[in-house]
């Protein structure tokens, strides 16, 4: 058996994101030994990534704001498919989490007055984002590492667990491995909490980095738990199409927020082409209306460039598939205009919007404050994951909690834009918080070396000789085919190619090679993630098959419309004894009464 330094926490948390820190911080408060495993440098988490700003319905720009509103909003652009108890819970909590942030040092942009900021964002009624310009992510990363560091918190860095390990049906900890130098880790634990984040990886043009490749979702549904509502992938309507070099980085929707309209070749705003029944109340009817109620006194109104991002991602695919696409397969962004109105939008966009500003001059050498963005969809989320319980984050494993991006429920079919990071840090608050409690109330686990000397042995297979194919081609293969038969618009047929296609690749990935040694190797790095790939992928493509319907973040052209049979329940995928992978239909419980009141007072 390959050797291995053991640590013992009393909970461990995987992922050292805007979740897994906050997660951290709780568990620590409650008093309990913590271990915070990351998979990169700890500050290079993927939450930073997140820039145009959090939504909690503080009201500071627009008085008729609560949370009320905020969970309509939220249950309305996930097509009620919700976990309504999560999505009650986040609208509640989230003011107090970001005065919380707040009040750890993070510093907002400000009103007039000195409140907290807030900015429009799709799909929410009034300006409802608290932001730090379009670098909220790293305000919130820099906050919480400032107040975590001393709290007693043991990090581990550059180490990605391999597998979770169990004493019966509790977690016991987990196995990992330090990326530099290829040695053995064994946490034991008698709570674990995923917060790693995304799948991201699983496809061809996304915005998430390497990181990103279903880790959590993979580690807990090998381990037992189930995963839900898998098919709905959010594609990110903007993120970069040119140069090819940086292809699909993130293009926030703070640009459309604070004015950004979309145009196609022919120089039309498209947007106003297609705008839903449910929200042409809520929209002006041409461009100079829209950005008067944007900014406006009626601040409910919405441009149509601010709708949901499923539908904004669809119209873009639209133009480009029609012919009306930009010269590099997009279609035109522009910001600039708003000089029209305010005459020095130079200052206002390098204010606003300075990661921006800088991201295009630097990696397209374009001018945003002068010239258009291309802009085209990209793969940014996934609003599936880890089924677990409302109030405690705990999965269906015993002791095993997630939070965040891994974890289900508050998004439903499609996630609004800024949810996700109120998300982390009311989930990540809680999730920490329930593990303490468990590791408390159960006595202490024990860890099975056979399961240790079964995983590590597992892991060293691509150094075997004779294993002659290439991780890297089996990733480029597998990403290929996720975003050509599994990606925005979606048939059947196409998606029963991709199951057969990743069954091909999972053959092929049992081959999979890792020439030299085991320090610094990234071809054996990525043979290990080929798994969790495969896995997050084929749970996209069975759940996406089964979802005969379009809903939120799944278009299927040949199931064009929603079917009000299919929301009364979420497709969970689980492991069976043999290894297959089951699809069944959880049935969605009734909403109560109060919660159901508010909606249809919401409109």
């Amino acid at each position: 058996m390959a050797e291995h330094q053991t640590f013992e926490h009393d909970v461990i948390v995987i992922g050292a994101g805007g979740a897994g820190l906050r997660a951290a911080i709780e568990a620590s408060a409650a008093g309990v030994s913590v271990g915070l495993i990351c998979k990169s440098l700890l500050g290079k988490a993927h939450t930073v990534m997140a820039e145009g700003g959090m939504a909690a319905a503080i009201a500071n720009v627009d008085e008729r704001d609560n949370w009320k509103v905020h969970f309509s909003d939220t249950m309305r652009g996930g097509q009620y498919v919700n976990n309504w108890r999560m999505a009650e819970l986040h609208a509640k909590e989230a003011p107090d989490r970001v005065r919380e942030l707040e009040a750890w040092g993070a510093v907002f942009d400000r009103t007039k007055d000195g409140k907290i900021l807030q900015r429009n964002f799709g799909g929410h009624k009034y300006p409802r984002l608290a932001h730090v310009g379009d670098r909220t992510g790293l305000e919130m990363i820099r906050t919480l590492q400032d107040h975590g560091i001393h709290q007693g918190i043991d990090v581990h860095m550059e180490v990605t667990v391999i597998a979770l390990l169990k004493d019966g049906d509790r977690v016991s900890g987990a196995l990992a491995y330090e990326r530099e130098r290829g040695r053995f880790k064994v946490f034991k634990a008698k709570a674990v909490v995923l917060a790693t984040g995304g799948i991201g990886r699983a496809f061809k043009i996304s915005s998430n980095s390497w990181e990103y490749t279903g880790d959590g979702h993979s580690l807990a549904y090998h381990a037992g738990a189930e995963l839900q509502d898998m098919e709905f992938v959010q594609f990110h309507p903007t993120g970069m199409v040119y140069p090819p070099s940086v292809r699909g980085i993130l293009v926030t929707e703070g640009v459309r927020g604070e004015g950004g309209i979309l145009k196609n070749n022919q120089g039309k705003r498209f947007m106003f082409d297609d705008i839903p029944e449910l929200y042409k109340d809520q929209t002006a009817d041409n461009p100079e209306e829209g950005w008067k109620y944007t900014q406006g006194d009626k601040a409910s109104r919405r441009p149509p460039e601010l709708l949901t991002r499923d539908h904004v991602a669809r119209c873009i695919v639209r133009e480009i598939r029609e012919g009306r696409g930009s010269p590099n397969g997009g279609v035109f962004l522009d910001i600039a205009w708003i000089k029209e109105k305010r005459g020095d939008a130079e200052t206002h966009i390098k204010k606003k919007l300075p990661s921006m500003y800088h991201q295009f001059k630097e990696l397209a050498d374009i001018d945003i404050t002068k010239e258009p963005m291309e802009v085209g969809p990209t793969t940014h989320y996934v609003m599936g994951g880890i089924r677990v319980d409302a109030e405690s984050q705990m999965s269906t494993v015993a002791g095993l909690f997630a939070a965040g991006e891994c974890a289900v429920g508050l998004h439903g079919a499609n996630r609004l834009g800024g949810n996700s990071l109120s998300d982390l840090l009311v989930f990540g608050k809680r999730a920490g918080e329930h593990a303490a409690t468990f590791a408390k109330k159960h006595g202490e686990v024990t860890v099975d070396e056979g399961q240790i000397a079964s995983c590590t042995r597992a892991a060293l297979l691509p150094f075997e000789s004779g294993r002659t194919e290439n991780p890297y081609e089996i990733q480029a293969d597998l990403q290929e085919m996720m975003q050509d038969k599994v990606g925005i618009v979606r048939t059947e047929d196409e998606m029963l190619e991709a199951i057969s296609g990743v069954a091909e690749l999972r053959a092929r990935a049992e081959k999979a090679g890792a020439p030299g040694n085991i320090e610094y190797n990234p071809g054996w790095h990525t043979a290990l993630d080929l798994d969790n790939l495969l896995t997050v992928s084929e749970a996209i493509a069975r759940s996406a098959v089964e979802r005969k319907e379009s809903r939120g973040a799944q278009f299927r052209e040949d199931y064009p419309d929603k079917d009000p049979e299919m929301s009364k329940f979420n497709i969970v995928t689980r492991k069976l004894e043999d290894g297959s992978m089951e699809v069944v239909r959880r049935d969605i419980p009734e909403i109560t009464p109060e919660l159901s009141e508010i909606i249809k007072e919401m409109g």
